[in-house]
């Protein structure tokens, strides 16, 4: 019999129970491709972390992030997490980890408390999505979205999402259906077979507030997307000639885990780069046997 420690934390939140929880393992050593999986699938979160030892003595760490059905090449709320969990083991340098992924190298400062990851990648921008699918998807019609910025896109900065701006009022009325998910991934082919996850966002004064559905990746609704984050306040900086934009989003609020973001993204020489912070509260830690 082996024995792997583990915590979970939620993050995004200064309240437990508040934020999206996340299962780490913070020495995955010994845990097989498979096991991950069904870790993965038992404890039923939106993603669970598993930390390997770096390829590069030079990084903090390897970083292997599944959800309940598939490995991921990146994710913003398994990172700022882990880079958590890691932190308080003493594994942070400075304030600083590097973690290395499957879309790249990730870097997490720590600084009292509030985790921020830097996006592995600049703001790549794919195919349009017909608003009257995405609407169909979300129990939404056509007028609920809002095409004055951009129409619904195809937007990634290392994990790739549909973004869409609806209504304040439409925001609230999202429903996901299923089967709807599931036709439209045979127009729209951009994300693949079998995954099709929608960021819904709405300008809330200051603050923008935000929705995150994926049924076919097992996820029905999510109460806190930091690869979704980072994307949209990138696509947001692209709408303006500013050189830099800090965004407050607002996620959860609807699933009672209020989830509190904090985003920037800036322009750079290789195009608009993002980054996502927030805090995280301890939950629960204990030993799985396999």
């Amino acid at each position: 019999m082996r024995r792997f420690p583990f915590v979970t934390v939620d993050v995004f939140t200064e309240q437990r129970f508040g934020g999206n929880p996340l299962a780490v393992f913070p020495d995955a050593r010994g845990i097989g491709d498979g096991e991950m999986q069904a870790l993965a699938a038992e404890f039923n979160l939106s993603e669970t972390t598993f930390v390997l030892p770096p390829d590069d003595p030079a990084n903090s760490a390897r970083v292997r992030i599944f959800n309940r059905r598939h490995e991921m090449p990146f994710a913003g709320h398994p990172n700022v997490g882990t880079g958590w969990v890691l932190a308080q083991l003493g594994r942070a340098r400075d304030g600083l980890l590097r973690f290395e992924e499957i879309a790249g190298l990730v870097e997490v400062t720590v600084d009292a408390g509030l985790v921020t990851i830097a996006a592995p990648q600049p703001l790549s921008l794919g195919p349009e999505m017909p608003v009257e699918l995405l609407a169909g998807c979300v129990g939404l019609q056509p007028a609920d979205v809002v095409v004055a910025g951009h129409r619904p896109v195809f937007a990634s900065v290392g994990n790739s999402f549909v973004i869409a701006e609806v209504t304040a009022d439409a925001l609230g009325r999202a429903v996901p259906d299923v089967a709807r998910f599931r036709e439209a991934t045979t127009v729209y082919t951009a994300m693949g077979p079998n995954r099709l996850p929608l960021y819904l966002y709405a300008q809330d004064g200051t603050r923008v507030r935000t929705r995150m559905f994926s049924p076919l990746s097992g996820t029905i609704e999510d109460p806190a997307t930091g690869s979704a984050a980072t994307p949209l306040a990138a696509l947001l900086l692209s709408l303006t000639s500013d050189p830099e934009r800090r965004f407050e989003i607002v996620q959860g609020v609807e699933m009672g885990r209020p989830s509190q973001l904090i985003c920037a993204a800036r322009r750079g020489p290789d195009g608009i780069r993002a980054t996502v912070g927030g805090r995280c509260v301890p939950v629960l830690k204990g030993d799985v046997t396999l």
